[in-house]
């Protein structure tokens, strides 16, 4: 077994697809904007990101819960940190933390822009 799709709860489907697909450079997998409906995945994988309407009262309120919490609702490895902050700065990303580093490498949290904390984590060398 594989997973296939995970969902994240979005408070503007749209939105969140631009900010997923022009900023991060996630890939379409698909896409039917008058239903709400948008799956993205990034560049070489093939587990695919819903991104789902929060309008389901839970599904906000879960999202809501940790964003006030500070909890990420998604972590995104990468091997070049400081330099994709400087390029996610660069494109208006709204970061939420300074770089802090633990035991298993160094991370930061963003915004992505409808409802969400992301993490952008660098694996200890």
């Amino acid at each position: 077994m594989r997973i296939s799709m995970v969902s994240i709860h979005v408070t503007e489907p749209a939105h969140a697809y631009r900010f997923y697909t022009e900023v991060l450079g996630f890939e379409t997998t698909l896409a039917i904007p008058e239903s709400d409906v948008f799956v993205v995945r990034a560049p070489g994988q093939d587990v695919g990101l819903l991104l789902e309407p929060s309008d389901n009262a839970l599904g906000d309120e879960y999202r809501s819960a940790l964003r006030a919490a500070g909890i990420p609702v998604l972590v995104m490895s990468t091997d070049t940190l400081f330099s994709d902050i400087e390029r996610l700065r660069a494109n208006g990303v709204h970061f939420v933390s300074d770089v802090f580093r633990d035991a298993s490498g160094e991370a930061i949290n963003f915004s992505d822009s409808v409802g969400n904390l992301i993490q952008l984590h660098q694996g200890a060398s």
